[in-house]
């Protein structure tokens, strides 16, 4: 099992009031919420390993570099020597290294590599990995990444961690017409305000899904526009063409790194805390209470 971490401590931060907080006043709500989502993932899905994936960057320079408005309206300020800041709750930036520091207690395994993005981390992981993988994701992004040859499946939260939609191909041919390998394909045409990919302008998810159908992937529909002889409409056609520059370049973009070079970790599963004294330091510190006893009670089990 692989967490998108930052895309679930978010959800937590958003479903857990901030009237839940440490002794001296500081919420705790990411914190305390990401540990009973971690509990719930644990009991329902029984994983044998799991790895909380982090952003080492969450905006890397290589992919600003060739689409620079990758998501720079989500940028609170500008580092030169990176990462960017990014724009964050003001309460949420300081549960981050709390969230950290109780994962490395517990001894869940925690991977990050500089200059990449988590999803970089899953992809790698995912791809390599021998036996089936679920990620756990609020990213359709990660999409992907499904591959039912492999058994990779996304769980993506619908309501808490709770109520899950299982995503497999079947589930992206439905919805989206397009297994897990064209969903990249589909989002870079489409494009996505949220990361700030402009897309192919007149180009929406169902245009998207019939052009792949009937040219296989970017570089076939491309390559069609280009072709006088092609069925592309003349409007499709001049748009396809006006956006050359951006279709060059958005693959790499919108498409995970599956080859990140990662420090070795132990994903095993732990059934009792790495470092205890430094864990109960944690939970009286942070007031982390039934959250932390329902994940731990979930570990031994």
């Amino acid at each position: 099992m692989l967490l998108d971490t930052a895309s679930l401590y978010f959800r937590a931060y958003f479903g857990v009031p901030d009237t839940v907080r440490a002794p001296d006043g500081t919420p705790v709500n990411a914190v305390r919420g990401l540990l009973d989502f971690i509990a719930r993932l644990v009991q329902d899905h029984r994983p044998d390993t799991l790895v909380a994936c982090m952003d080492a960057d969450w905006r890397p320079a290589w992919r600003v570099e060739l689409i620079p408005t990758y998501k720079a309206h989500r940028v609170a300020e500008e580092t030169p020597e990176g990462p960017d800041v990014e724009e964050t709750p003001d309460t949420l930036s300081p549960q981050v290294p709390v969230i950290e520091a109780v994962l490395d207690a517990l001894g869940i395994a925690r991977a990050e590599a500089a200059g990449y993005e988590a999803d970089d981390v899953i992809g790698t992981l995912a791809t390599a990995a021998e036996g089936p993988v679920d990620i756990v994701t609020g990213d359709r992004d990660l999409y992907q990444l499904v591959d039912d040859a492999r058994g990779v499946r996304v769980l993506y939260p619908l309501k808490g961690v709770g109520t899950l939609q299982l995503t497999d191909e079947e589930l992206l041919r439905e919805k989206y017409g397009v297994d897990g390998a064209g969903y990249a394909e589909l989002a870079l045409l489409r494009g996505d305000p949220s990361d700030g990919l402009p897309g192919v302008p007149g180009v929406g998810e169902k245009t998207a899904a019939k052009l792949l159908a009937a040219y296989g992937d970017v570089a076939g529909i491309v390559a069609a526009a280009e072709d006088p002889r092609s069925k592309v409409t003349p409007a499709q056609r001049k748009r396809l063409l006006e956006a050359r520059p951006y279709l060059a370049v958005a693959p790499k973009v919108v498409r995970v790194a599956t080859d990140v070079e990662l420090a070795p970790f132990d994903p095993t599963l732990p059934s009792t805390p790495r470092d205890p004294e430094a864990l109960a330091a944690l939970a009286e510190r942070w007031n982390l209470g039934g959250s932390l006893e329902r994940l731990l009670a979930v570990l031994r089990a």
